[in-house]
C-alpha cells in the first residue's frame, strides 16, 4: 500500500452514520404531532399524556420555529415518537419550576438558549445588559448566569435520578477547560460543574436521537461513550485505545496553501513536498531553540510522544516538553518521517497527519490537565491550538483533558447533515410563531428575537471562513451543510400563506454567512484530511469550488413565487467569495439589497488583520468597486455597512488610528461600537488569554501577541471608531499627543478632531443604551434613532460638513462655540432627512461588529 492509499484508508475507514430519520418510531408516535410542544400539564392533559418522555429546559421563551435550538431538538425528537415538553425560562430560584411537567421518563435536556447566557446579560465591558432579545417585551433578568450549570443543578433537585443532557451554544463552547472572560479565569469543563451525565456538542440532532433511543431501550446513560459529538467523565482510559501527548503534534500548520499531497506525481512536486518538511523541521526545531531554558543538545530531537494504554499517562506538559523537549528513550522508538536540511542534530520530525502510525479511530490525545493550562496561559494556548487541530470530523481523533482524579473524554466532532437530513429538519410542522402562552404578538408581548427571524429562512449551517474571534466553526463546523433548492421554496410559499403579518419581503436567505451555500471542497479525499483552520485565508484555498452559480439561481427561482415582492440578503456576504463571482454580486445589488448591505473588513491593518484571519482590505475595495458599478447599472443609489472590531487582539492604538483617519477619509461614522468581547474557546480569546498566537507553534519563546486589556485602552480604541463624536475628543486629543501625532488635531480636513471642546461635552466615554433602546436589528422606539434602519435613513447626522461639526466649529480659535448652537445641530440628526455631503451623496452610516457570531441569532457575518 503506497503512503497516500494508507493516508486515504486511515481517514476513511469511519462508518457512514445512522440516517436521522431511519430509526424505528418510539411506542408514543401513536399520540401524533403536538401542535406546540406542551409546557404545562393541562397541554399535556389535552394531548393525552401521562407523562414526557423527554423535557427540554431553555434559557429563551418558546418559540416554535426552526431558529430556536429547543423547536429544532423537540420537533426532531417527537418526529422519532418521543413525547418532548418544554420549560423556557424557569423560575431557577428553587426547584419547583422544574418538576411542573412531571417526572419525565428518558432525559432532561438542558441548553442555556441560543445564545450564551452570559454574552447575553454582560456587555463587552463586563456591564450587565437592561435587555434580551429571547424575552417577551426583551425584558432582561429572565435567566441566570451560566444558564447551563444552575438549570441543571435544580433539575438534579428536582429528580435525582433522571439523567441530564446538556447542548447548545453555551454547553459546546465550554466542553472543556475554558477561559472565562468574566471571571477573567480559566474555569473548568461546564460538564463537572453542572454534575451532567452527557455533554452534546455542535449540531446536536445525530447525538440527541441516538441517546434517546439508546435510552429507551434500557442503555444506561453511562455506557453511552461512543458517540461523535458528546464529550464524558471517564476514570481512565479503556483497554486499547493508544494516548498521544498533544505536545508531540503541535507542529505549525503553514498557513500558505498546502501542497495537494494527492498530486505530488512528478519529481517537480514531490521536491517541493519534501521542501516544505524541511522548512517545517527547520522551523519547529527553531521554534524549540527559543524556549527559555533549553540547552542546544536538548533539541537535538522532536520526536512523538505516543503513550500506548496502559502508560502513565501525564496530568499535563511541562514548559520543556511543550517548547519540543522529547526524552531519548521515548524519541529512539520512532521511525524518521523528514530530517532538517543541514541540521544534523535534529535526527527525528513525525508528522501524525502526514503518517498515520495507529489507529486513528482507537488513539486519543491527551491534552495538559486543567490544572496545569489553569496555571500556564501558554499551555491553554497550546490546548486551543490542538482542539482546532483535531476539529475536522474527517481526521479527528478523540481529546482526553484530566481534571483532578477524572478525565474528560471528548469524541470526535459529529459527521455532517446530509441535505435530505437537512431537509427533513426544516420542513418538520413547526408552528412558526411563539407558543400561545405569551399571547399574541404584539406592543408588550413581542419578543424581539422572533421579530427579526419572523420571514427570514435558514438555507445552510456551518462556515469555513475561520475568523479567530467567531465561534460558529467551533460549534457548527467549517463543512456546510446545505437544503435543496426545492426545501427552500417549500418554505417560502409556507411563510407566505400561512404566517401572520407577512407582507410578501423575505427578511433573510442565509445562514452564518450569505454566500457560502454549496460551496465546498472540489476533492472529497482532500477535505477528509485537511486540517487547515480556514479554507479563505490567507487566500481562498485552490482547492475550494467557489462557483456561486447554485445561489444565484436559488435567488432567481425565489424572487419569481407568486406573492413575493422582495427578497432580501439579511446575513454579511463574505465579500473576498463574492468577487470570485461578478454575476453572483450583480445577482445580489441589483435584485436584493435594501439599500444598505453589510459587509465585515473587521479592521484594515495587516496586524489585526492577520490574527483575526480577514482579507486585506484590498479585497475590501475590489468588492466595493463591484457593488458601485452594479448599483449604478440597476439605478440605484445604495451603500456598503461595513462592520468593524475594537480592541481585537494583535491591535495597537496606532492601528485604530489608521482606521479612524480612514473611516475619516470615506466618510464613515459609527452608531454604536463595541470592543472585542473573548467568548469561550474562540482563538482569539486564547490570544487574549496568552497573549501568544495559537495560529502557529506555541512555545513560551514563540510569537507574542499585543493585547489591548484595560478599560482605558479599550475606552480609547472605541473613541478612535467615533471619530466624530465630541464626547470622545478628549481621551482622542491625548492620544495623539502621546502618539506623536498632535499634527491630526486642528479644523482643517486634513486632521481628525480639533483642538476645541464644544460645551457640556467630553465627560461621556460612550453612550449608554437605555432600557428601552432597541437591540440591533430592531424596530426603533419614537424618539429615538434605531442603529440600523433610522440612523441609515438619516445618514447619522444632518450636519452639512463631512466631518459632522457645526459650522462654527471650523474655526479653531473659537473653543467656546455657542452651546445652543452645536446641541440644535445635535438634535436635529436623529429627526432630519437624509443630509448630504460634498459629492451631494448621503452621508453613509456604518454601525459596529458585536465580536462574537457563535449563535445562530441574530445573523451576521
Amino acid at each position: 500500500m503506497t503512503g497516500r492509499e494508507f493516508l486515504i484508508d486511515c481517514f476513511s475507514m469511519q462508518p457512514a452514520p445512522r440516517e436521522l430519520f431511519s430509526y424505528r418510531k418510539h411506542w408514543a408516535s401513536r399520540f401524533g404531532t403536538a401542535p406546540f410542544l406542551p409546557m404545562s400539564k393541562e397541554e399535556m392533559d389535552a394531548l393525552g399524556w401521562d407523562s414526557c418522555d423527554i423535557i427540554v429546559v431553555t434559557g429563551d421563551a418558546y418559540v416554535d420555529h426552526p431558529s430556536f435550538g429547543m423547536a429544532i431538538i423537540g420537533r426532531v425528537l417527537e418526529a422519532q415518537g418521543f413525547r418532548v415538553g418544554i420549560i423556557a425560562q424557569p423560575d431557577w430560584r428553587s426547584a419547583e419550576d422544574f418538576a411542573r411537567l412531571g417526572k419525565p421518563n428518558l432525559f432532561f435536556g438542558i441548553t442555556g438558549g441560543n445564545m450564551d447566557s452570559m454574552v447575553n446579560r454582560y456587555t463587552s465591558d463586563r456591564r450587565i445588559r437592561s435587555d434580551d432579545a429571547y424575552t417577551p417585551a426583551g425584558e432582561g433578568g429572565k435567566r441566570p448566569d451560566r444558564s447551563v450549570i444552575v438549570y441543571s443543578q435544580r433539575a438534579r433537585e428536582a429528580f435525582s435520578d433522571v439523567p441530564i443532557v446538556i447542548g447548545g451554544i453555551e454547553a459546546s463552547l465550554r466542553r472543556i477547560a475554558h477561559f472565562d472572560y468574566w471571571s477573567e479565569k480559566v474555569r473548568r469543563s461546564v460538564l463537572l460543574d453542572a454534575k451532567a451525565d452527557l455533554l452534546v456538542y455542535g449540531n446536536g440532532e445525530r447525538q440527541i436521537v441516538e441517546i434517546a433511543h439508546r435510552l429507551a431501550k434500557g442503555q444506561p446513560i453511562d455506557q453511552i461513550d461512543d458517540l461523535r459529538g458528546t464529550a464524558f467523565v471517564r476514570h481512565a482510559t479503556p483497554e486499547g485505545w493508544t494516548e498521544i501527548d498533544s505536545t508531540s503534534i503541535d507542529e505549525p500548520g503553514p498557513l500558505n496553501p498546502p501542497i495537494d499531497p494527492y498530486a505530488a506525481n512528478d519529481a517537480k512536486s514531490k521536491a517541493a513536498m519534501q521542501a516544505a518538511a524541511n522548512n517545517a523541521a527547520a522551523e519547529i526545531s527553531s521554534a524549540a531553540g527559543a524556549a527559555p531554558g533549553m540547552d542546544a543538545s536538548a533539541n537535538s530531537v522532536i520526536a512523538a510522544n505516543v503513550l500506548p494504554t496502559g502508560g502513565a499517562p501525564g496530568k499535563g506538559a511541562s514548559a520543556s516538553t511543550l517548547a519540543g523537549e522529547a526524552p531519548a528513550s521515548e524519541a529512539a522508538n520512532v521511525p524518521p518521517c523528514a530530517t532538517a536540511a543541514k541540521q544534523p542534530v535534529a535526527k527525528v520530525v513525525k508528522f501524525h497527519r502526514h503518517v498515520p502510525t495507529s489507529d486513528r479511530g482507537q488513539s486519543v490525545i491527551r491534552m495538559p490537565a486543567f490544572e496545569a493550562v489553569r496555571d500556564d496561559a501558554v499551555l491553554y494556548a497550546h490546548a486551543s491550538r490542538i482542539l482546532h487541530l483535531e476539529s475536522n470530523p474527517g481526521n479527528a481523533r478523540a481529546l482526553v483533558q484530566r481534571h483532578g482524579n477524572v478525565d474528560v473524554w471528548l469524541n470526535p466532532p459529529p459527521l455532517p447533515l446530509s441535505m435530505k437530513e437537512m431537509d427533513a429538519i426544516y420542513e418538520l410542522p413547526y408552528q412558526r410563531v411563539p407558543h400561545p402562552f405569551y399571547g399574541e404578538q404584539k406592543g408588550a408581548n413581542k419578543i424581539p428575537a422572533y421579530e427579526m427571524i419572523r420571514f427570514s429562512i435558514a438555507i445552510q449551517r456551518g462556515c469555513f471562513g475561520g475568523c479567530t474571534f467567531c465561534s460558529i466553526t467551533e460549534h457548527e463546523g467549517r463543512i456546510i451543510q446545505n437544503r435543496s433548492e426545492n426545501s427552500i421554496i417549500k418554505e417560502i410559499e409556507t411563510i407566505r400563506d400561512s404566517v401572520p403579518g407577512f407582507t410578501g419581503v423575505i427578511s433573510d436567505l442565509g445562514g452564518p454567512t450569505a454566500n457560502m451555500y454549496r460551496l465546498a471542497c472540489k476533492s472529497r479525499e482532500i477535505e477528509t484530511a485537511c486540517r487547515r483552520p480556514s479554507c479563505v485565508f490567507p487566500g481562498i484555498c485552490p482547492n475550494l469550488n467557489t462557483n456561486h452559480t447554485p445561489l444565484i439561481n436559488l435567488y432567481r427561482r425565489a424572487r419569481a413565487l407568486p406573492g413575493i415582492k422582495k427578497i432580501l440578503i439579511g446575513s454579511g456576504v463574505r465579500y473576498d467569495l463574492a468577487v470570485e463571482s461578478p454575476e453572483y454580486v450583480k445577482e445580489l445589488v441589483q435584485h436584493h439589497v435594501g439599500g444598505y448591505l453589510k459587509i465585515a473588513p473587521e479592521a484594515i491593518g495587516e496586524g489585526p488583520l492577520s490574527k483575526m484571519m480577514k482579507p486585506g482590505v484590498g479585497t475590501y475595495y475590489r468588492f466595493k468597486e463591484l457593488f458601485e458599478k452594479f448599483s449604478r447599472e440597476a439605478g440605484k443609489e445604495q451603500y456598503l455597512i461595513p462592520y468593524f472590531i475594537a480592541a481585537h487582539p494583535g491591535t495597537t492604538d496606532e492601528d485604530m488610528l489608521e482606521l479612524a483617519l480612514w473611516l475619516k477619509q470615506n466618510g464613515y461614522r459609527a452608531d454604536q461600537v463595541q470592543a472585542f468581547l473573548p467568548s469561550p474557546m474562540a482563538t482569539a480569546t486564547a490570544m487574549w488569554h496568552s497573549g501568544k498566537n495559537p495560529l502557529r507553534k506555541v512555545t513560551h519563546g514563540s510569537e507574542e501577541v499585543h493585547i489591548p486589556k484595560g478599560l482605558k485602552v479599550r475606552r480609547l480604541h472605541k473613541a478612535f471608531l467615533r471619530w466624530h463624536d465630541a464626547n470622545n475628543w478628549p481621551i482622542l486629543r491625548d492620544a495623539l499627543r502621546r502618539m506623536g501625532r498632535a499634527d491630526l488635531i486642528g479644523p482643517g480636513k486634513q486632521h481628525l478632531i480639533p483642538a476645541w471642546q464644544p460645551l457640556g461635552t467630553g465627560d461621556a466615554h460612550e453612550g449608554r443604551r437605555s432600557k428601552h433602546s432597541p437591540s440591533p436589528g430592531q424596530t426603533s422606539v419614537p424618539g429615538r434613532t434605531n442603529q440600523r434602519h433610522e440612523s441609515a435613513r438619516a445618514g447619522a447626522s444632518n450636519a452639512k460638513d463631512r466631518r459632522g461639526l457645526p459650522a462654527a466649529a471650523s474655526n479653531a480659535n473659537r473653543p467656546n462655540a455657542p452651546q445652543a448652537a452645536f446641541n440644535a445641530k445635535r438634535a436635529g440628526a436623529s429627526q432630519a432627512a437624509p443630509s448630504k455631503g460634498a459629492a451631494g451623496k448621503p452621508l453613509k452610516f456604518r454601525t459596529q461588529h458585536t465580536g462574537l457570531k457563535g449563535v445562530r441569532l441574530p445573523r451576521s457575518k
